[in-house]
This record gives C-alpha cells, sequence and structure tokens, in this order.
C-alpha cells in the first residue's frame, strides 16, 4: 500500500527546496520528483506551489538560476544553493529540530491515572 500525502506545513517547502539543492544543482521538476523520491512518495509537490517557491528563494538570494540543456536536450532552467541560501538552510534544520523535538515530547507524553 503506498504511503498517504500529506499537505505540507508552511514553510516547509522552502526547506525541502534547499535541502534538495544542498544536494545538486537541479531543474524544477527534477526537483519536484527527487523530492517525491526522497520522502517515499509522502511529499507530492506541484508545480503550482514549486515555481512560486523557487522565485521567492531566488529573491531573497538563497537560490540563483540559469539556463542549461537537460539530459533530454531540452534547454531548462537549472537552480543551485547559493552561500545565503547554505546559512539559511542550516538555520531551517536547527529551527524543524527544535519544534520536532518539541513535538515528539509532547506526543509522548501519557494521560494521568486518577
Amino acid at each position: 500500500m503506498a504511503a498517504e500525502r500529506i499537505d505540507l506545513m508552511k514553510g516547509t517547502l522552502d526547506l525541502l527546496v534547499l535541502k534538495a539543492l544542498d544536494l545538486e544543482p537541479m531543474h524544477g521538476w527534477g526537483m519536484a520528483i527527487r523530492i517525491e523520491q526522497f520522502s517515499k512518495g509522502v511529499f507530492l509537490i506541484h508545480q503550482g506551489a514549486l515555481f512560486p517557491a523557487l522565485q521567492r528563494l531566488q529573491r531573497k538570494g538563497q537560490i540563483k538560476s540559469e539556463w542549461r540543456t537537460t539530459e533530454n536536450n531540452r534547454r531548462a532552467r537549472y537552480y543551485q544553493l547559493t552561500n545565503s541560501g547554505r546559512r539559511q538552510l542550516e538555520e531551517k534544520i536547527r529551527e524543524w529540530e527544535r519544534v520536532a523535538g518539541a513535538m515528539n515530547g509532547i506526543l509522548k507524553l501519557r494521560p494521568q491515572e486518577g
């Protein structure tokens, strides 16, 4: 049975994009596929969400892009992480770990027996 897909929490898409680009430069379609693979099918990134996120990250100077030819001999915009994006990724990872740790602690609480 395939894993159930879930909606991304606000800000999570930026973290996923930055992490994907930390591994290697890639074009948008490839990025969406890689995120789906990394998440074992839990996250399905739609172009309607991905491309605005890429534009937003580019405006912030966290990623940059250039036109290249794909392995299928087509032109595509390839994105890569900037130094600012790498710092932002590190910050977002620390923030995520803090939030996840707090959530895990709360979820492990047991009801008091009376």
